[in-house]
């Protein structure tokens, strides 16, 4: 999620032409903010924030450099080039408690993977299906009820690719499958989408509660579950469907017996799995509680008002207690720092722009370009959500392109009396359930590497998730969100 991409010819010391870009056009926006003309409207200080935002936004989207480093810098430049008065005013955004609640997140997600608890869920996958259709079925069934213990979509995927291609064999198909290309779509179109549907389901839904929180008003653990299940189950439902009709996954064909004939007599040949699940018995029983009481607290919590914080950081601590060592110093290491640092820096940079002004002037020079004043209320909104799916295709990860362009979208939406909340959740629907490029979800790109797709099925196929989501926002919009809000 944060490694350096280097697609593209290499240039002397390994950089490739997309980096070598980015790193010039970042000095490019650093001399920019020194000494370039201020635009009209706009003060000395605008400019700076404008320059380090956009000298960030190019770091991160080519990689010349990792996410903690480019995160660093352009908070340290907020401070040196004097739009904020202390370090500490530069750095607010690592004060948040969505840096504090990814990181936890990140840790408990982890557990569950390591001692074989999601393993041993997803073997259930392998007992007494019989066709192809059926254990698609299947497959999705579990994806979407695993979600709400493992938030990272990219270790539901490699979680269940292994028995995908355990399955691929048993029932003795060919490689590019029916069966094979509907199951990796699943794992890396549809899969993302189930993490949407739960507060604590994952970063993209982490930064659009936090945001909206920030923007707007707090909004609850049991309210962004009754807000976002229904819309979410539908769309993975029509992807689901989707995938498969896209795919032809055959219907038709049993699992394969040892001499390569169908079973017969209505029973499975046993498939087994390549290796046993990791972690005893006594590990996966305890993990299994700490998650169930931390599901329970984040419930309880927002009717208490226990932020959700607190629930997450007491089971990490269980965790972590000596005797238990189910998370350790070597569990901390492998965080994903990087996106944890560009979350912390973008908030950061946002903050500075609220209270410098620079996204009031965003917002006035857009709309001076663009004649909001004249459109219809939809098309605002249709306006905002293909902004936002703009940004979304420039990035490697949903929570950080929703980063970028959720604030600025709930300021336009501000500006024209567009309801907030139901815009925000629009927009986490159609960011999480548009992937144009592999590189935009990690779930993608492992699903494309291990198995049959073309890049021409990943673009594909992405439009359709993304023309679904879209479906299902403007029924939630119209007919589900005004019934609850």
């Amino acid at each position: 999620m944060g490694e350096r991409r280097t697609e593209g010819p290499a240039l002397p010391g390994g950089l490739s032409v997309p980096q070598f870009g980015g790193l010039v056009a970042a000095a490019l926006f650093l001399g920019y903010g020194l000494v370039g003309p201020t635009p009209p409207g706009a003060s000395p200080a605008i400019r700076r924030v404008l320059a380090v935002f956009l000298l960030a936004l190019v770091l991160w989207l080519t990689e010349p450099v990792p996410y903690v480093v480019s995160s660093a810098l352009g908070v340290t430049l907020l401070y040196a080039l004097g739009v904020a008065d202390t370090f500490a005013a530069a750095a607010t955004g690592y004060a948040s408690s969505l840096v504090f609640f990814l990181l936890l997140l990140l840790l408990l997600s982890n557990s569950i993977s390591s001692v074989g608890l999601d393993r041993r869920v997803a073997q259930r996958l392998l007992a007494g299906e019989q066709t192809p259709r059926q254990t698609y079925r299947s497959l999705a069934a579990h994806v979407l009820m695993l979600a709400a213990f493992v938030p990272s979509a990219m270790a539901r995927a490699v979680t269940f690719i292994p028995i995908v291609e355990r399955l691929v064999d048993a029932y003795g198909l060919g490689e590019g499958s029916g069966f094979e290309r509907g199951a990796f779509l699943l794992l890396g179109h549809v899969n993302p989408i189930a993490s949407m549907a739960l507060m604590t389901g994952g970063g993209m839904a982490l930064v659009t509660s936090e945001i909206v929180t920030a923007n707007v008003r707090p909004v609850t653990w049991v309210e962004w579950a009754v807000l976002m299940i229904p819309p979410t189950i539908a769309l993975f439902g029509l992807g689901t469907v989707a995938a498969a009709a896209f795919s032809s996954v055959d219907g038709e064909t049993t699992v394969a017996t040892a001499d390569g004939s169908g079973a017969t007599g209505g029973e499975s040949a046993p498939l087994g799995t390549d290796s046993p699940a990791e972690g005893s018995s006594r590990e996966q029983r305890l993990v299994a509680g700490v998650m169930g009481a931390t599901v329970l607290a984040w419930i309880v919590g927002s009717f208490v008002g226990v932020p959700t914080v607190v629930p997450a950081a007491a089971a990490v601590f269980v965790l972590s207690l000596p005797g238990v060592d189910v998370i350790g110093t070597e569990d901390v290491r492998e965080v994903s720092w990087g996106i944890v640092f560009l979350i912390g820096a973008m908030l950061s940079i946002l903050d500075v722009m609220q209270s410098t002004g620079t996204l009031d002037y965003v917002v006035e020079t857009l709309t001076r370009a663009v004649p909001f004043a004249a459109l219809a209320h939809w098309q605002v909104v249709a306006v905002l959500l293909a902004l936002a799916v703009g940004i979304r295709v420039l990035f490697s990860t949903g929570s950080a392109a929703i980063v970028v362009a959720l604030p600025i979208v709930l300021e336009f939406a501000d500006a024209f009396d567009v309801a907030r909340i139901p815009l925000a959740l629009s927009v986490l629907l159609v960011v999480g359930a548009t992937t144009i490029l592999p590189f935009n979800t990690s779930a993608v790109l492992v699903s494309m590497d291990r198995g049959p797709l073309s890049h021409r099925d990943v673009v594909s196929f992405g439009l359709v998730t993304m023309a679904l989501s879209l479906a299902v926002v403007a029924a939630s919009w119209l007919v589900y969100w005004p019934l609850v809000l």
